[in-house]
């Protein structure tokens, strides 16, 4: 027989405030900050006015945990769905501030008219209209007395029906007597069974990941920092999409302004380079696999609730111990040094724009990685060969495309070997045979679309050789990533459609090249053969009208670093299927060459 998962009780709003207030119930600010806007209150207000439903929260309850002195403390309640409409009531009833989605502290007011039995977001006319109570929160709890509030109103509005208005306040000061129901479910069950059921329950469609339970986790803590270690990860998050919340946050939180962590993220003020701009399960995962040794955050919201996995029960010390750990890898995530060498690792591999890795995973290890390494005291230059051998490993074997925690986990603990050379040397021997530069590789290049990861390896390599663009003479491959430039059909789209090949043979990733946009306007639709025969022309003394190229040494070399087979100034539509083919192996040799170069 299947246990009961949760319990479903009814709560006074009243009493769910206070909860809140006092603790018992916390929340996390998983979606934070306060979405809702000031229409989207008086809504809830006026349901609840009206005896309306207004949905079920859900709370999960946390583990009671051993104490350090051997008593148990019954743990508090964290809220995982329901967050913006206790905001909203903490905002509307209490009349406490809310943190907007400009992380500014604003107050959100509620005006009410009792004749009309109307709510309204309070603004200069209403406040100025009599007929309105301007602030509804007072009344609702309880800081101005009910008679005092028919008094003044009547006062105020002579010709108003005194019962009207008796009844209408009266309704108004019962909203915190009204109920909500509160699904609780059990502190025993694991994630993946609060995430079903919190898909199940929940009608938007929303998924909570396994960082937001950790997330959770860390706001609702007390004891160990917990709510300045969820800024700094969420402030961080933001500050290196966004350089210019540094002011907001000075203005906004200056508590937190002041805080060590602050001090140590202050330098993201100034940096306006987005190629790896970390989100909050970014941020942990890294963290987590440094200080911790795991990839499975899972195993870290358990660990911060104090779990002993070798008895099954929960202790302080464990919790205690477990938070110290974690705020260790976001200082050290977070650090100038740490973070912008490991920048600078990823654009020497080529990797100069942030399209250019589409696998946030694959950066992840890769910082991870190098802290690890860091932390270990190997040589500097030893770390950024193998950080960036891993990178590219990674990208050319898919390695986290599957199940990305499990790899995640696996690959983790290899970094506290003792050699980690011998390691990453084992590794290529496995993963990186003869058979998948001459055969592998090749195949998997025969596949379509400018997203797909092999072709941005292939065109890093191009990066780090300060390779020039297709018939360019002086404009790289780097400046035309950097700056925008246009990829190019070699055997031009339209070209190819008009001999009847479908999308997915003229973007075959081999058909492609960077090239500057004139050039590749000037070649429209032309089959290689025919604009051949005029930059072979330019090469013998002729007129210049694609690029710059003007001998043929020079645009033999083009060619060669573009992996461009020379046949290609004779090739026409009939040619194309062996065009590929020769490119593919030329693409694959240079991949080659530029992986054992790193």
């Amino acid at each position: 027989m299947k246990t009961q998962k949760y319990a479903v009780n009814q709560y006074l709003i009243e009493s769910m405030l206070a909860k809140v207030k006092e603790g018992e119930i916390a929340i996390p600010e998983i979606q934070r900050p306060f979405v809702w806007d000031g229409t989207q209150v008086r809504d809830l207000l006026d349901s609840l006015y009206q005896g309306f439903p207004v949905g079920y929260l859900i709370a999960w309850r946390n583990p009671d945990v051993k104490l350090k002195d051997g008593s148990t403390a019954s743990g508090k309640m964290i809220l995982i769905d329901g967050q913006q409409r206790v905001t909203a009531l903490t905002a509307a009833v209490l009349g406490e501030q809310v943190v907007n989605k400009d992380y500014k502290k604003t107050r959100i007011t509620i005006a009410f008219h009792p004749v009309n039995e109307r709510f309204e977001v309070c603004n200069t006319a209403i406040r100025k209209d009599s007929a309105w109570i301007p602030d509804v929160a007072p009344v609702v709890n309880g800081d101005i007395k009910l008679t005092k509030a028919i008094k003044h109103y009547l006062e105020a509005n002579p010709a108003a029906d005194e019962d009207a208005v008796e009844e209408a306040l009266s309704a108004l000061t019962d909203i915190g007597k009204k109920q909500i129901g509160l699904i609780e479910l059990s502190h025993d069950l694991d994630i993946e069974t609060v995430t079903e059921i919190f898909i199940r329950i929940n009608s938007k469609g929303t998924v909570l990941s396994q960082a937001d339970f950790v997330m959770s986790k860390i706001a609702a803590d007390q004891l160990y920092g917990g709510p300045l270690l969820r800024k700094c990860i969420d402030y961080f998050c933001h500050l290196a999409v966004a350089p210019e919340f540094y002011g907001q946050i000075k203005e906004n939180d200056p508590a937190f302004a002041s805080s060590d962590y602050f001090q140590k993220m202050a330098w993201l003020r100034n940096i306006n380079d987005d190629l790896y701009d970390p989100a909050y399960t970014d941020m942990l995962r890294v963290a987590f696999a440094t200080e911790f040794g795991r990839g499975k955050l899972a195993d870290l919201v358990s660990l911060l609730s104090g779990r002993n996995f070798g008895t099954k029960q929960y202790e302080e010390t464990i919790a205690e111990e477990s938070f110290g750990k974690l705020a260790t890898g976001v200082r050290a995530f977070i650090n100038e040094t740490h973070f912008q060498r490991f920048v600078m690792i990823i654009k020497s591999a080529g990797f100069v724009s942030a399209e250019m890795v589409r696998s946030q995973n694959v950066l992840n290890f890769g910082y991870a990685l190098y802290l690890r390494l860091r932390a270990a005291g190997v040589n500097e230059s030893l770390i950024e060969t193998y950080v960036r051998r891993w990178l590219v490993l990674s990208i050319l074997t898919g390695r986290f495309s599957g199940s990305a925690e499990t790899q995640f986990e696996a690959d983790i603990r290899l970094t506290y070997e003792p050699d980690f050379g011998a390691v990453l040397s084992w590794l290529e021997q496995a993963e990186l045979s003869d058979a998948f530069w001459n055969f592998g590789l090749v195949q998997a290049l025969e596949v379509s679309a400018t997203s797909h990861p092999l072709f941005w390896v292939f065109v890093a390599s191009q990066v780090k050789a300060n390779d020039k663009g297709f018939l360019a003479k002086d404009v790289t491959v780097r400046d035309l990533v950097s700056h925008l430039g246009d990829i190019h059909h070699i055997f031009p789209r339209e070209y190819l459609k008009k001999a009847g090949m479908a999308r997915n043979q003229y973007n075959q990733i081999a058909n492609y090249v960077y090239a500057q946009d004139s050039i590749n306007i000037k070649i429209g639709s032309k089959a290689p053969a025919d604009y051949f025969e005029t930059v072979c022309g330019q090469c013998e003394g002729g007129s210049l009208k694609y690029g710059a190229i003007d001998n043929v040494d020079e645009l033999k070399a083009n060619l060669a670093v573009n992996c461009i087979p020379a046949s290609v100034a004779t090739m026409r539509d009939s040619d194309y299927e062996a065009f590929l083919r020769q490119r593919r192996l030329l693409m694959a040799a240079k991949i080659r060459d530029y992986y054992f170069s790193l």
